[in-house]
């Protein structure tokens, strides 16, 4: 498939469906900029020394327990979307997050940590690595019999041959997230949506996993006698 059939894919599942899917995009945001926010404050106040560190220990912990498994949640109810054409967005998001929690930390965190330590080695390989694990949302939900540390490994080689056609598409958007910057960022909360239905459609083709929310195909001409 190619990065337009994605978006297609993408566009046609979303159909109808834009307000609940940017609910669960505002709520995601929410929740991030929640988890941030104590350590944005910190840096722009003078604080002892001991205060910052525990604000930066804390927000730590707030990754790891929060925005990991919720991540991971966020990506995967676009998915629902697409293949089952599940509209509860906001709910499937949570249920994700929740269901085998312990494991999506560990498994979304081990995905976090590879690709930072990838990233103290050289920034290029570290980047090529953010692409190698990022099929691990979709891997943890979608194969229950792995483990948290087994996931990452299936994503790198299910992405083997792949990883440059993931960077095209991502980077197929950045019109729309120069538009979406213009808007002072509320221009995310629809392209959030679109993009990470897009990465699904993506996951779909390259695992195998063929959505039924697809390209509508071209009308069959009938054969003239």
């Amino acid at each position: 498939m190619y990065n337009q059939d994605y978006k297609n894919a993408a566009l046609a599942a979303l159909k109808g469906n834009w307000a609940p899917a940017v609910l669960a995009s505002v709520i995601f945001v929410l929740i991030t900029l929640a988890v941030v926010g104590p350590s944005e404050i910190s840096s722009f106040t003078q604080l002892q020394p001991k205060t910052s560190l525990s604000i930066s220990g804390g927000v730590l912990l707030l990754y790891i327990f929060v925005y990991f498994p919720l991540s991971m949640g966020f990506f995967n109810t676009f998915r629902s979307l697409l293949d089952e054409g599940d509209t509860e967005l906001t709910h499937n998001m949570f249920a994700d997050t929740l269901k085998k929690y312990g494991r999506n930390v560990l498994g979304m965190g081990f995905m976090y940590l590879k690709a930072v330590l990838w990233s103290f080695l050289f920034i290029i390989p570290g980047l090529v690595m953010v692409f190698a694990y990022a099929m691990t949302p979709y891997i943890l939900k979608d194969n229950p019999e792995l483990s948290a540390w087994e996931a990452s490994p299936r994503s790198r080689e299910m992405m083997k041959g792949h990883k440059f056609d993931l960077f095209w598409l991502e980077l197929s958007f950045i019109g729309w997230m120069l538009l979406a910057i213009l808007t002072l960022g509320i221009g995310f909360f629809w392209l959030y949506p679109y993009i990470y239905t897009a990465f699904a459609a993506f996951y779909n083709d390259i695992s195998g996993k063929n959505a039924p929310v697809a390209v509508e195909a071209a009308p069959v001409a009938k054969e003239v006698p």
